[in-house]
């Protein structure tokens, strides 16, 4: 059988380029040039292979298809700098919120909602801060906003907003929740209705009625540590993070301890997977394997873990410019982007300032390609791989 055509986005969003490559050989298929994606908001998975993103200097919101004749299906204005994205899980109903940019506090409160199929969307005011976003489906949508300092998840009926008049009007939340202050992360279920919380105490849930919020038994982190990220594995009704342990301090970066958080949803069993010290964020899933890379003076690995939780490491060649010790990881240096698809057993491993995208084959753990771009992939980069029915947009937040 001919395995299914599997495309790689790649984002160089400080130089302003998004290039679609086939994998493993990296032929380019596609290039957008002057598009600066929003890194925070990443890329969100749609039907039919299709992808939305935020271009964060033109304020637009963009549908891609890379696997169609036009790669732009459609840019749709919304406010920027965006934090979050998400749909509801047709893959019609669109949320974008606003987040610090380049500022030091956040200083924007503005909501966009979209409807994706008429290109209609609308603006509207909620609180200043950095919300997570998801939309909950049955039935009408809503727009569920997870709030910080005082924690709150706030929802909103989709239709509501996407009604209210012009001139960005201030709106008021259906029905909330109160949440921990330190919520981040968030991932939805849309074959139940839940909607999930990452907080400091543990990832709390709550599930639609109506349009309505009840909420839910507290999912504890079984652990010191607590995730940072959370995202919905739609390959098996499952729960994603990594937990970041050790000092508070950023300077102290390379003692962070990291465990990869596995919950099963069925079975309400959670897995805790040792990765190592370091930096560790975010996470890919391909057919049959969870992907992370970490980063670490003594050398950097990605991590593929298969479906009993069992950890193959393998090397990453070091790159100039990465994270030292005695500075942050976050600040002036290189990073690298993850990224796989439920319906390919590929992982794509970038390597921050080198503009190259690394090919491995995650059953064997060994490398199929190396792939060298134009431009330099400062901090990094952004990459999303598909195929056209590998059901990713089972997971309608964007990464």
């Amino acid at each position: 059988m001919t395995a299914a055509l599997a495309l790689l986005l790649v984002s160089d969003h400080v130089e302003g380029s998004i290039h679609v490559l086939t994998v493993p050989d990296g032929t380019e298929t596609d290039r957008l040039t002057g598009r600066h994606l929003s890194e925070h908001a990443g890329f969100l998975a749609l039907p039919d292979g299709r992808v939305a993103c935020v271009d964060d200097r033109r304020g637009e919101l963009l549908v891609l298809d890379p696997f169609g004749d036009e790669l732009v299906e459609s840019a749709i204005p919304v406010a920027v700098p965006a934090e979050h994205l998400a749909c509801d899980p047709s893959g019609r109903w669109a949320a974008v919120t606003t987040g610090l940019g380049e500022n030091g506090e956040p200083w924007s409160d503005l909501l966009t909602v979209v409807d994706l199929t008429t290109e209609d969307a609308a603006r509207v005011r909620t609180r200043v801060g950095e919300p997570g976003v998801t939309v909950l489906g049955n039935g009408d949508p809503l727009v569920v906003l997870r709030h910080r300092e005082p924690g709150t998840l706030a929802a909103h009926r989709f239709a509501d907003l996407l009604a209210a008049p012009p001139g960005c009007p201030a709106v008021t939340p259906h029905t909330h929740l109160p949440l921990p202050d330190d919520g981040h992360g968030d991932a939805q279920d849309p074959s139940s209705g839940h909607v999930f919380a990452a907080t400091g105490d543990g990832v709390h849930r709550a599930r639609r009625e109506g349009d309505t919020l009840v909420p839910e038994q507290t999912i504890p982190w079984d652990s010191p540590a607590r995730g940072w990220y959370l995202r919905l594995d739609p390959r098996r009704r499952a729960l994603w993070s990594t937990l970041r342990g050790g000092p508070a301090d950023p300077l102290r970066w390379p003692e962070w301890s990291n465990q990869a958080w596995h919950h099963d949803l069925e079975t309400n069993r959670t897995t805790l997977t040792e990765l190592g010290p370091g930096l560790v964020f975010r996470l890919a899933l391909a057919q049959h394997h969870t992907a992370f890379t970490r980063i670490h003076p003594d050398g950097d690995e990605l991590i593929l873990l298969d479906a009993a939780d069992t950890a193959r490491r393998v090397p990453l060649p070091a790159m100039d410019g990465a994270p030292r010790r005695g500075g942050t990881p976050w600040e002036g240096v290189q990073r690298r982007a993850v990224a796989a698809s439920p319906g390919s057993d590929w992982v794509a491993v970038t390597r921050g300032g080198h503009g190259e995208a690394h090919i491995f084959d995650a059953r064997t753990g060994s490398e199929a390609a190396r792939l060298k771009l134009d431009t330099p992939l400062r901090h990094g980069g952004h990459a999303m791989l598909r195929t056209q029915t590998d059901g990713a947009e089972g997971d309608p937040v964007g990464r």
